[in-house]
């Protein structure tokens, strides 16, 4: 993968349970070597593969709520 040695350092944030944050312009090369390309200041990268708009982030991952060992479903009953 070719990069600019005198280009300078991108900036990447780690979310937890969330995307990668990557300041921009990006360019993503996917699995299948298709090339996604992004101008914007900042991007959202999609950690979980539940985005409509992968491999950008589109929240979807909020939509499915994550329990932990500790935290059981909701009985039956217990539900609104």
């Amino acid at each position: 993968m070719p990069n600019d040695p005198d280009a300078e350092a991108r900036r990447v944030r780690l979310e937890r349970g969330g995307p990668v944050l990557v300041e921009g312009p990006v360019e993503v090369v996917l699995d299948d070597g298709t090339v996604a390309r992004s101008d914007r200041f900042a991007v959202a990268l999609c950690t979980c593969r539940r985005s409509r708009t992968y491999p950008w982030c589109d929240t979807s991952h909020r939509r499915r709520e994550h329990r932990g060992p500790e935290e059981p479903a909701p009985a039956e009953g217990d539900r609104p």
